[in-house]
């Protein structure tokens, strides 16, 4: 009765697997149909739009749906998906050792020192410190080494198609038919499940937009060039408002008796409510240094330069006064993070 029991219990279980497949099997199915169907509309409004239909069709031949990307994208926790620790609670440190390690910043000063040419270059049309733009590039793809692998149109048409975001990645993957109109071939069209490509990490607007040759051999090879890749970056900071000649904050010494209550901002920002909490209202690097707050790490700024402060790791733990700069590193990865991170890997590899 025993052995019964035991094989009883052996073929329900799989009968049961077999149902979940054929019941995931035909979903995939009816999905296949519909991303079709949708294709077809989308090469429409392309063409629309400007695109030539052969680039449409070059684009979009032979995609199918991608339930990986589906459920990535459905992985994905509330909040700020890059960073959802931007709420008050776990500590930075432990994410800072993990993002600005030893490997990370040797490899850093490496790229740093060997593309001086391009950087000195780019930094004196842009005014974004070199050290700022190969922090970027580590932080992002690790200096180009890790730049992901999934065929772009297929993964950005899965998500307009999956419809959470489809006014967002329709409109991507009508700028990657534009791309390919410009001359991009379609082969180079690899990257981020999240459609992300090449060394900065650009969707296929914002290359559009933003990237640049860097190298003088008239193209925005983001996937070859290094130099491309950080005169992209460097475009890109610049037109988020980078100031010439302004750090992008300073690590300090909180004093005590601090009344952090009477400095906590009341304003909620439209963009990234929790990752802008966290910092304080604004008062010049004057009023602060006045409060007693002492740098750790750099000469203090002018004192007419306004900051915000941030206690990543709590009371009693390193603070950092961030600028208007902070902000600009803010709008590339909007976690508070990642922005502190890519400064400190900045600074370390300047020295």
């Amino acid at each position: 009765m025993r052995v019964r029991g035991v094989i009883g219990g052996m073929v329900a279980a799989m009968m049961l697997t077999a149902a979940t497949w054929l019941s995931s099997s035909a979903a995939n199915a009816q999905d296949e149909v519909g991303f079709q169907s949708y294709l077809q509309q989308v090469r429409a409004r392309a063409i629309a739009k400007g695109v030539r239909p052969g680039t449409a069709d070059q684009v979009l031949a032979g995609l199918t749906f991608n339930p990986r990307v589906v459920e990535l994208d459905h992985g994905q926790p509330g909040g700020n998906p890059a960073n959802p620790t931007d709420s008050a609670g776990p500590p930075f440190a432990p994410y800072l050792r993990r993002h600005v390690d030893s490997a990370r910043i040797s490899m850093g000063r490496t790229k740093y020192l060997a593309e001086r040419r391009h950087l000195a270059r780019i930094e004196a049309e842009t005014g974004v410190p070199e050290s700022i733009m190969v922090a970027i590039w580590g932080h992002e793809t690790s200096y180009g080494r890790v730049m992901g692998n999934f065929d772009l149109p297929r993964a950005i048409a899965t998500l307009a198609y999956d419809g959470r975001r489809r006014d967002l990645f329709e409109g991507e993957l009508i700028a990657m038919m534009k791309m390919v109109d410009r001359g991009v071939a379609r082969s180079q069209l690899v990257g981020s499940w999240a459609g992300a490509m090449g060394g900065p990490q650009f969707l296929p607007s914002v290359y559009l937009r933003l990237a640049r040759d860097g190298d003088g051999d008239g193209r925005a090879d983001i996937w070859n060039s290094d130099a491309d890749t950080l005169a992209s970056i460097g475009n890109y900071f610049y037109n988020a408002g980078w100031r010439r000649g302004q750090p992008w904050g300073i690590a300090v010494a909180v004093p005590a008796g601090f009344d952090r209550e009477s400095m906590a901002t009341k304003l909620i920002s439209p963009r990234c409510p929790r990752v802008f909490a966290r910092q304080s209202v604004w008062r010049s690097m004057g009023e602060w240094r006045a409060m007693g707050f002492a740098s750790l790490d750099k000469p203090w700024p002018a004192d007419t330069v306004q900051a915000a402060l941030i206690e990543p790791d709590g009371p009693g733990q390193t603070a950092y006064l961030l600028t208007g700069n902070y902000r600009v590193i803010l709008d590339y990865n909007c976690s508070n993070f990642y922005a502190l991170s890519v400064g400190l890997l900045a600074d370390a590899v300047e020295q």
